[in-house]
C-alpha cells in the first residue's frame, strides 16, 4: 500500500516559480520502486490533464506540451520524492496538482495523492 503526499503549492505572481513534492512511503516496508510517476493536474470545471512523467529507475522524462520548457520533473530515488519545478508561471497554469504512481508497465497509475492547490494571479 503506497502513500503518496503532495506539498509545496501555494499562491504566486505570473512569471514566477513553484516547486512541487510528492512524497512517497509504503505501508509494507518494502521499497519504493514503480515504474514511472507522473504529476496531473485539474482547474476548476476541467478534466483532469497529464502535466509530467518520469521513469523511476532511468530518469526518463516526458511533458505535456502546455508546460514544456516552463515545467521540469525530477525524483530521488534515495528520498522516494518526486519533484516538479514549475517556472514561468501563467493564470491558466492555477489547478490542483496531483501526484502518481504507476506500479507496473501495464497497471497504469494507480496511486495517487491528495494534491495541493497552485494558484497563479495575473
Amino acid at each position: 500500500q503506497v502513500q503518496l503526499v503532495e506539498s509545496g503549492g501555494g499562491l504566486v505572481q505570473a512569471g514566477g516559480s513553484l516547486r512541487l513534492s510528492c512524497a512517497a512511503s509504503d505501508a509494507s516496508g518494502r521499497s519504493f520502486g514503480p515504474i514511472a510517476m507522473g504529476w496531473f493536474r485539474q482547474a476548476p470545471g476541467k478534466e483532469r490533464e497529464f502535466v509530467a512523467r518520469i521513469w523511476w529507475t532511468d530518469g526518463f522524462t516526458m511533458y505535456a506540451d502546455p508546460v514544456k520548457g516552463r515545467f521540469t520533473i525530477s525524483r530521488d530515488n534515495a528520498k522516494k520524492t518526486m519533484y516538479l519545478q514549475m517556472n514561468s508561471l501563467k493564470p491558466e497554469d492555477t489547478a490542483v496538482y496531483s501526484c502518481a504512481a504507476a506500479p507496473g508497465s501495464t497497471t497504469g497509475y494507480r496511486d495517487w495523492g491528495q494534491g495541493t492547490q497552485v494558484t497563479v494571479s495575473s
